[in-house]
């Protein structure tokens, strides 16, 4: 493996997250569509998620919640911070971003944001972005939120998509690291053909919100699962495939695959296809379901105490449009 020991790398040097506290089971998924608990934990591995339904509250408010707790884990003063980088799909608004949102209600007077939207790969793409900006030297705080409020475009009558999604958001810190630590190789793909399988139809300018568009039931995820399903393994697998290569890093290095918490089947399905042991594969998706962009960091966030300085970590995800790649990084500090 190429040494990075005389290079800025960008670090981790803090993880956090908020998911809100209304949980939807599967039992009460059964009471307003035709499903059961074992057909959704048989297809998904989702036993419940987590739903933001306060009056007046919106996605930049579980940000604020993950930005807080990370602020405070990492004895970081919100002036401090020089720029937010905001992964998700569900901008309390149309514009302005959620990062600017988020910036103003934690007082971070100094820092600039915006918004990146790749669906499910947004974390991924959101901290490729950070670390090389990172590594420029220009800036030496930079916090990445990923997370979405999936309730808010979830259409509750469809069954194939209103059982997988929830809400919730994780953030990290990155700073520079001259010891090896930190975010050392990104593997990122993109195929605009995908949008056909995995979209929202309506809301955008090719078919702009109507009367007739609201009618239609137009403005909720659509997604052909089957479809879905083959492209994210396969794209996962290959982009890790791809980093380990290029990298010249064996499997049996990898401490951790951090997997988008999208389907247990894909999850499963990727580790057992690289042969990375179960017991080294994060999984928290039958608790939280699929949080999109918050997938990634609320992982970390789970098992940070089991995280340790020097730990290879894989992060992959897939997501619509399509959107996919891996991230390899060296773990900076011990999880307390």
């Amino acid at each position: 493996m190429t040494s990075n020991s005389n290079k800025v790398l960008a670090a981790i040097t803090g993880v956090h997250g908020y998911v809100p506290e209304t949980i939807l089971s599967n039992a009460e998924l059964e009471k307003m569509v035709d499903t059961t608990d074992e057909w959704i934990t048989s297809r998904t591995g989702i036993k419940e998620r987590r739903i933001l339904n306060e009056p007046g509250k919106a996605f930049s408010d579980m940000g604020v919640e993950a930005v807080k707790g990370l602020l405070e884990k990492t004895n970081t003063r919100a002036e401090d911070i020089e720029m937010l980088i905001c992964a998700t799909i569900t901008s309390d608004m149309v514009f302005p971003d959620a990062a600017n949102t988020i910036l103003d209600k934690i007082g971070a007077k100094n820092a600039y944001g915006y918004d990146l939207r790749a669906a499910c790969s947004g974390f991924l793409f959101a901290l490729n972005t950070g670390a090389r900006l990172i590594e420029s030297g220009a800036y030496k705080k930079i916090v990445v939120v990923g997370g979405d409020q999936m309730s808010s475009i979830i259409d509750y009558t469809d069954r194939a998509t209103c059982v997988i999604f929830g809400d919730g958001c994780g953030a990290v810190l990155l700073e520079p690291n001259s010891d090896g630590f930190g975010v050392m190789d990104a593997v990122l793909k993109s195929d605009g053909s995908g949008r056909q399988y995995l979209h929202m139809k309506a809301g955008g300018s090719s078919k702009p919100s109507s009367i007739e568009t609201v009618m239609a039931r137009e403005h909720f995820v659509y997604q052909e699962g089957q479809a879905v399903f083959k492209m994210a393994v396969k794209g996962m697998v290959s982009a890790i495939h791809e980093i380990f290569d290029r990298n010249n890093i064996d499997i049996s290095k990898i401490k951790w695959l951090v997997p988008h918490q999208a389907n247990k089947r894909i999850i499963t399905s990727v580790g057992e296809t690289l042969g990375i042991p179960v017991e080294r594969v994060m999984i928290n998706i039958e608790r939280y379901g699929n949080t999109t962009s918050g997938t990634l960091p609320l992982c970390l966030w789970d098992y940070e105490s089991q995280l340790r300085k020097d730990d290879y970590i894989v992060l992959t995800a897939f997501g619509g449009g399509f959107t996919w790649g891996a991230i390899l990084l060296k773990w900076a500090y011990d999880g307390k």
